[in-house]
């Protein structure tokens, strides 16, 4: 089986290079999670209009960012599904750095193409005292057609001390869950076998950044 590059993938990293590719109006977040979200659309459009850097710089730059704003083992781990429990913790180890290094070069591979877009934070609910979904608007100022903005949801957990994204949601479709099913259905079709899966996500990094 090999895991396709589909249109949800490009959702996918659409939501995560959120905190680079937009811009919005100054506005006062009714919640820490909301400002959370907020605040960091300004950190990574700064980071990716800084001119005084070379292009690998300002990659290297916003993918820090990245994995600094977002919980990329907790991801890594949920995305195993029941494979989790019968892997060795080498083997864990090696599919979170695998799953970070995917991740990155999809982020990067994209993030350019959606420069103009502005993300709005509209509204927040929370799940439980420290599991909250921030809504956005993803709003493209050269479209006139009228229709309305895609949106951009953010989980954000804060129980592990401090403020992270821990899943995104594009028109319903939500990252961990999207690629959970993705890569159990490739283990189950190659025996369990993780070290062929961090095989694979290997393979396509390196598509991603040559393409």
């Amino acid at each position: 089986m090999t895991i396709k590059v589909t249109l949800r993938h490009v959702l996918f990293a659409l939501a995560v290079a959120f905190a680079g590719l937009a811009s919005a109006a100054p506005a006062e977040a009714a919640t820490p999670a909301e400002a959370f979200v907020q605040d960091n659309i300004h950190v990574g459009l700064d980071i990716l209009n800084n001119k005084s850097l070379s292009t690998d710089a300002r990659r290297t730059q916003f993918a820090n960012f990245l994995l600094s704003l977002t919980d990329m083992k907790r991801i890594a781990d949920f995305t195993l599904g029941q494979y989790r429990r019968g892997a060795s913790p080498a083997d864990l180890a090696a599919f979170d750095a695998a799953f970070q290094n995917y991740a990155v070069a999809v982020y990067q591979s994209y993030f350019a193409k959606y420069a103009g877009q502005t993300l709005k934070v509209t509204n927040s609910q929370a799940r439980t005292q420290d599991d909250f979904i921030v809504a956005t608007a993803l709003i493209d100022p050269n479209d006139h057609s009228g229709q309305a903005p895609l949106e951009v949801d953010f989980r954000v957990r804060t129980d592990s001390g401090k403020l992270v994204v821990t899943d995104f949601s594009v028109a319903g479709i939500w990252l961990a869950l999207e690629e959970r099913d993705q890569f159990t259905s490739f283990l189950g079709q190659n025996g369990g076998n993780i070290h062929s899966l961090i095989s694979h996500l290997s393979d396509l990094a390196k598509q991603y950044r040559n393409g």
